[in-house]
């Protein structure tokens, strides 16, 4: 059973920063592309930042050149490091990360999400 476990979520000012980690763990054979999604109150699940198993990476227009997303293949885990937060970043923050086990083709699993409120 492979698991995605958030953390890193907070209250920050305006301005401030703050890193998202997202750990995979469970029988892994290989992982694909990882992603962060968010989610803001009464509206969809939108993507933020992707990065492909080789390192390629996009990212939602409205975070380019403030957040910036990496994975650590050896700790099967993906960050998403936001600086220069705005009050329109408050959302529900989701790791997305397409896993295959043993044995399988591979599918997409998802995170239960982090709280992330950029407020004075």
């Amino acid at each position: 059973q492979v698991q995605l476990v958030e953390s890193g979520g907070g209250l920050v000012q305006p301005g401030g920063s703050l890193r998202l980690s997202c750990a995979a763990s469970g029988t892994i054979f290989s992982i694909g592309a990882m992603g962060w999604y968010r989610q803001g109150l009464g509206k969809t699940r939108d993507l933020v930042a992707v990065v492909g198993s080789g390192g390629y990476t996009n990212y939602e227009d409205s975070v380019k050149g403030r957040f910036t997303i990496s994975r650590d293949n050896a700790k099967n885990t993906v960050y998403l490091q936001m600086n220069s937060l705005k009050p329109e970043d408050t959302s529900i923050y989701y790791c997305n990360a397409y896993i295959a086990t043993a044995g399988d083709y591979g599918m997409d699993y998802w995170g239960k999400g982090t709280l992330v409120t950029v407020s004075s």
